[in-house]
């Protein structure tokens, strides 16, 4: 059980909040996440990164964005809601050490779990170069809180609304093709956007690792739901993950996998909303 301590909209459908979870804090490391359910008996189980913790308080941060019922249902909670069952710190920390020069590359709502990796990389030592990207200006997040951590940062949009108009993997490969070439990169975002990033750095031979959000259902490793391909491997990326070296995984088979729900989930998307409207005009 937690309490919804702070909730901010950030952009449109991408929501922050702030969660009463003072052991998750105290445990946490940067890359590892939670998994939230609304309803204890039947609701759908959400994994979120750890966006950031403070021990003071003892809250963590989650940013989500809408894209179903349940992250919908999550969006309409309130400062003081209950969120009735949060479990974490959940997958392995992301292996920090001073690496030389790393290229953080956050797409979208990537930008979230991709901050505390980045702010334990700059804390380590590391010279950070950031790279945020989107669709247009409007889905935009942390770009401060980005900016600060980084010794050398690129904005881009796709349609040129802000920052530079480019896709992420095009500063990507400009870096890549520096003297010397970086000794790292680090991919947070969409499926494709991490296959690209990872096929950009493959020919510099440049080590790649991506965080992996893929179907989860317990987040222990019984289900199995959350399995992908890792070279000559099956990985589950709740226990093994959820970062993987971006040479070796199928992104293919697992967009496929991602895709294999689509439908069933804009179907329970659309008849919550009808319901929404229909209790609304009950009141009335």
């Amino acid at each position: 059980m937690s309490k919804i301590l702070f909730k901010k909209q950030l952009s449109k459908d991408v929501y922050m909040m702030r969660l009463d979870a003072p052991l998750i804090a105290e445990e946490r490391s940067a890359g590892q996440f939670i998994i939230l359910q609304l309803d204890d008996d039947y609701g759908e189980r959400i994994p979120l990164t750890i966006a950031d913790a403070d021990t003071k308080e003892g809250s963590i941060t989650i940013i989500f964005q809408v894209v179903g019922k349940s992250t919908l249902q999550l969006s309409e909670k309130n400062v003081g809601d209950i969120i009735p069952t949060l479990v974490g710190p959940l997958g392995k920390p992301t292996h920090i050490d001073n690496f030389g020069t790393v290229v953080c590359v956050g797409g979208g709502i990537g930008v979230a779990p991709l901050h505390p990796i980045a702010q334990a990389l700059k804390k380590a030592g590391n010279n950070v170069i950031t790279i945020i990207g989107a669709r247009t200006k409007d889905l935009i997040i942390l770009e401060d809180e980005m900016k600060n951590i980084a010794d050398e940062f690129i904005l881009c949009t796709d349609d040129g609304s802000y920052g530079r108009k480019a896709l992420v993997t095009v500063p990507l490969k400009e870096i890549c093709e520096r003297s010397p070439k970086p000794n790292m990169v680090i991919a947070i975002g969409p499926p494709i956007m991490m296959k690209f990033c990872s096929e950009t750095t493959r020919p510099y031979e440049v080590f790649t690792q991506v965080s992996l959000n893929t179907i989860m259902v317990d987040g222990t490793g019984m289900c199995g739901g959350c399995r992908v391909n890792v070279g000559k491997e099956i990985k589950f990326v709740c226990v093994d993950g959820p970062e993987f070296d971006g040479h070796k995984v199928d992104f293919d088979n697992m967009m496929a996998r991602l895709n294999s729900y689509k439908e069933l989930e804009r179907e329970a998307h659309s008849c919550f909303l009808e319901q929404e409207i229909k209790d609304k005009e009950a009141l009335r």
